[in-house]
């Protein structure tokens, strides 16, 4: 059985989720990403667009994990996102697209 002490360590924080105070801001940066793509239109915070936001944020959580170990960081903050709705009339598919702003950090190394 595992303990909480074996749960990998939060890399992504959110927008009013305050990072560790052990960080020290590497630089920042954007990421895009989309959601799953759906077979309707989007309504604006219809049934739909919470689906396609929820898959877009686990997408969005996923790149930046990678963007962070990519750019040897320890985790990112995430301060501001833009997002739009997609659709493509030729397949009938619709989708989110988000673009994030982050700031990248860095844990202070102990000498």
């Amino acid at each position: 059985m595992s303990s909480s002490g074996d749960a990998a360590p939060k890399v992504v924080y959110w927008h009013r989720e305050l990072p560790p105070l052990d960080g020290e801001p590497m630089h920042e940066d954007v990421i895009e990403a989309t959601s799953d793509r759906v077979p309707e239109t989007i309504e604006a915070h219809g049934e739909l667009w919470h689906c396609c936001h929820d898959t877009l944020l686990e997408h969005s959580r996923v790149r930046l994990e990678q963007e962070v170990t990519r750019l040897g960081g320890d985790y990112a903050h995430v301060t501001d996102e833009h997002i739009d709705s997609q659709h493509d009339d030729a397949s009938g598919e619709s989708w989110l697209y988000g673009r994030f702003n982050y700031v990248l950090y860095q844990r202070r190394r102990l000498l």
